[in-house]
């Protein structure tokens, strides 16, 4: 679905996206036990030049890549395989959530973890609201957001902002 209003819709990912993300790390992730500290991308703590890539695989391939695939595409096609009840709707939501994780390993199960509920939310979202532009746009906020906390060397504290 086209978005009524481009500049609402991408204010509207930048902001849900950030929120979002602070949200899991602070609260969400801590609660499921996961380590302050993501180790596979922990490299990019203080280093400028590994930015240009990160930035561009998380704005590019995630954000808009893997929204494509995982809200876009694979929703098309389960619903004509499932249907547009709301059964089938949760069915594909579950679906794409889990197939979403499993592509999230090589971040160990935090990663996983954090990538299940990401699908679940996005998917959910997806399927009530049919909005792909908005989506494509948290991700990528997400997942800068993300970037930013390493670079800056930021995810201890915000993962013990609550939960010490």
């Amino acid at each position: 679905m086209r978005p009524k209003s481009w500049p609402r819709t991408v204010a509207v990912g930048l902001v849900f996206g950030a929120l979002f993300k602070l949200t899991m790390k602070a609260v969400v992730m801590p609660l499921l036990g996961a380590p302050a500290v993501n180790a596979t991308y922990h490299y990019v703590a203080g280093n400028a030049a590994a930015l240009p890539y990160m930035l561009y695989a998380v704005i590019i391939g995630a954000g808009f890549g893997e929204e494509t695939v995982f809200r876009g595409f694979l929703f098309e096609r389960l619903g004509r395989l499932l249907g547009t009840s709301g059964r089938a709707k949760i069915a594909i939501v579950l679906i794409t959530a889990a197939l979403f994780a499993s592509l999230h390993w090589e971040q160990g199960w935090p990663g996983v973890e954090q990538a299940a509920v990401t699908g679940l939310v996005f998917g959910g979202i997806y399927a009530l609201r049919g909005q792909l532009f908005m989506l494509m746009v948290a991700h990528a906020a997400f997942d800068v957001v993300a970037v930013a906390l390493i670079y800056w060397n930021l995810e201890t504290r915000i993962a013990h902002l609550f939960f010490t």
